[in-house]
């Protein structure tokens, strides 16, 4: 590949940015490839479309959002006079390409139920590597800078940082088909201030209002769209599902679907298991799809707690929650569990599907973790928050946590 950026013949009409150009060779060919294809069945905001109708794209959809945003900033950073070579472009592409490729099915929502303790990242490090293999070694550089190994740091940070593509493509894109018009963000603008000053992402000066709307927006998206409580209610229904299945595969109950998802529903795989190329082959079949029809099928299983949530999820009569600022007592707790009681054919036992209580917690900014830099005219260079406008900086670096309880919709007389 030359310095220059290859001449696309393949293109993908996207709603959000119009046509995308694909490199033909080997990204076009991983794009191509089922690992890469099983994407497509995978919702990039789980049950999310169960309360913003239009929710309803996919993994697939960012991914290649995310490749594009990757491409203009490569070109941005270049004409600035930074050394980007032919194959540290692929590399990065290959790697904001890949970065989701581990998700399982509806995404964050069971990314701890289909498969416990286990990151999606890993996952995508994991199927990297397999097609790293099976690519010949063209995947060397791509993994190197996912795992922020390769001598140029910036390049990673495209990839994952407090700025990165992934996050520039996700915040719009998932605004866009949501409608909440608070997410709505200057992506072309605040690439085109992306500049590289000993080896680190900066943002020139000119861009720091539009960064700011960024973090701003970030910050309304999570408590508007990805921590709604009715979005939260599915999805912990969701999870509930799945751990009342695996409590049944262990009693031996059927709860067969197909070979691929009973497996992980009868067995407990942890990072090392998946090492085994059978076991992420068959993590790789599954998507949204099969969860949806255990769902459909489960809704007449015999066990009257499964039934129960299924049914729950497929006539949208989701559990009710309340969510403040202060933590719910334990009285508070057992006397809903006690209406609950009264009022339904639960047994005290079965509540725990039904009733619960937890917290949640966001912060849109970590400048102490990651910082934001800012490039001034004077060369000088500041972290955002030190230098920002409009920007409160306590309120999207400090931690906001909400609690939550959850509980069955039932008639109480």
């Amino acid at each position: 590949m030359s310095n220059q950026s290859t001449i696309s013949n393949r293109l993908f009409n996207d709603p959000i940015y119009g046509f995308i150009s694909i490199p033909t060779g080997i990204i076009f060919e991983l794009i191509e490839h089922p690992y890469f294809q099983r994407l497509r069945r995978i919702k990039q905001l789980g049950l999310t479309h169960l309360v913003y109708l239009g929710a309803n794209h996919d993994r697939f959809q960012h991914a290649l959002g995310a490749m594009h945003l990757m491409q203009q900033a490569i070109k941005t950073i270049r004409d600035k006079g930074n050394e980007i070579s032919g194959q540290e472009e692929e590399g990065v592409l290959i790697a904001i390409l890949l970065h989701d490729i581990g998700h399982g099915p509806f995404s964050h929502a069971l990314e701890h139920s289909i498969v416990e303790g286990v990151h999606h990242e890993h996952i995508s490090l994991l199927f990297m590597t397999q097609l790293n293999k099976e690519f010949n070694g063209k995947l060397d550089l791509a993994i190197q800078i996912f795992k922020n190994e390769y001598s140029k740091t910036f390049l990673h940070q495209l990839v994952s940082s407090q700025l990165d593509m992934d996050r520039l493509d996700y915040i719009k894109r998932d605004s866009y088909f949501s409608g909440v018009e608070d997410g709505e963000i200057g992506s072309e603008r605040i690439i085109k201030t992306l500049n590289v000053i000993n080896d680190q992402l900066v943002v020139e000066a000119k861009g720091i209002y539009s960064v700011e709307n960024y973090l701003v927006a970030r910050m309304s998206m999570y408590w508007q769209v990805y921590l709604h409580k009715t979005v939260l209610s599915a999805e912990f229904t969701l999870m509930n599902v799945l751990k009342r299945a695996k409590e049944l595969a262990t009693q031996d109950k059927e709860i067969s679907v197909n070979k691929n998802f009973d497996r992980f529903m009868a067995n407990s795989y942890s990072k090392t298991d998946f090492e085994n190329i059978e076991i992420l082959d068959c993590f790789s079949k599954l998507d949204d799809i099969d969860v949806m029809s255990a769902i459909k099928i489960w809704r007449y299983n015999p066990d009257p707690v499964l039934s129960r949530l299924c049914n729950i999820l497929l006539n949208r009569n989701l559990l009710k929650v309340d969510i403040r600022n202060t933590a719910f007592s334990k009285d508070e707790v057992a006397n809903k569990k006690k209406a609950i009681l009264q009022n339904s054919d639960l047994t005290e036992e079965q509540l725990i599907y039904f009733v619960f209580t937890d917290s949640i917690k966001n912060s849109t900014y970590n400048f102490k973790q990651d910082e934001i830099n800012i490039l001034h005219k004077d060369g000088t260079i500041k972290e955002i928050s030190e230098t920002a406008d409009l920007l409160n900086a306590s309120v999207v670096s400090e931690p906001i946590k909400k609690h939550y309880l959850c509980y069955l919709n039932t008639p109480i007389s």
